[in-house]
């Protein structure tokens, strides 16, 4: 369910549920975690890739694990801690795995076909975003009455600007691969088929500078550890207003509801 290779300093991260469009369900979430810090933790690699198997970067959270309950012990550990304050030194698993974290080392990712609720969430972790003609993003989850609980309403803003981040929560509309270039939502865009080799090229591009360097500048350019953790404790609250609302659109999508990203039969 998750490949995990190593190109030179470069380690490549695959979702592999192509069945499920790489959704994550808690095997593999807690997969995603633990493999995102150990690449942290290893001297010898530099940046990370993650991508998803089978012509789609990753279709969001399981519903249907969660519309069955399977998923209920994985998302009742999840509770942020009274005090917690910095996601570099107190790392914490997300739904989706790793998004309560802030690396030292950058991470792209490589999309082609669907990067939609949870899996966009996903995206807008990673600190680069190579996307792939084809591709479609938003926020799917919408539909659903299932909220963004994996920093999505924290980093999505940051990325695109707060009136189009308004535009996408609001609506849940997809967003096309040209577009996402043009608000910021892609930083490079690229032949279908061709994100995982662009993303990998990019990825070694940047093992040939000085790293220390790199990771104070990246560190610095991005929000306080605090005030990422202030902002991922303020999101969370979310899920215990809508959690009932986000279950029962779950199970309408575990019954065939809203399929190939329908926003008609929901």
């Amino acid at each position: 369910m998750l490949r995990i290779e190593t190109h030179g300093r470069v380690r490549l991260v695959t979702l592999d549920r192509a069945a499920a469009r790489n959704a994550v369900d808690p095997e593999l979430a807690g997969w995603l975690y633990e493999a995102m810090l150990e690449f942290e933790a290893n001297p010898d690699v530099d940046v990370a890739v993650l991508t998803g198997e089978g012509g789609a970067f990753c279709a969001g959270f399981d519903l249907k694990a969660a519309a069955t309950g399977a998923a209920a012990d994985w998302i009742a550990g999840l509770d942020i801690p009274e005090g917690w304050a910095d996601p570099v030194g107190q790392p914490l698993a997300s739904p989706m795995g790793p998004a309560r974290l802030m690396l030292s080392k950058p991470v792209i990712a490589a999309i082609e076909g669907p990067a939609v609720a949870g899996g966009l969430e996903l995206a807008l972790w990673c600190d680069l975003r190579v996307v792939a003609e084809g591709a479609q993003l938003g926020v799917f989850c919408r539909r659903w009455g299932v909220p963004l609980v994996d920093g999505g309403t924290v980093r999505l803003p940051l990325v695109v600007g707060q009136g189009r981040a308004n535009d996408l929560i609001l609506t849940g509309r997809p967003v096309e691969a040209d577009e996402a270039l043009a608000i910021g939502l892609a930083d490079r865009l690229v032949p279908a088929g061709t994100a995982c080799d662009a993303a990998l090229a990019l990825a070694g591009s940047l093992t040939r500078f000085p790293q220390a360097c790199l990771r104070a500048d990246h560190l610095s350019a991005r929000l306080a550890p605090e005030e990422l953790a202030r902002r991922l404790r303020r999101e969370w609250a979310s899920v215990r207003t809508a959690l009932a609302e986000g279950v029962a659109g779950a199970a309408r999508f575990a019954a065939g509801h809203g399929r190939g990203g329908s926003f008609e039969d929901i």
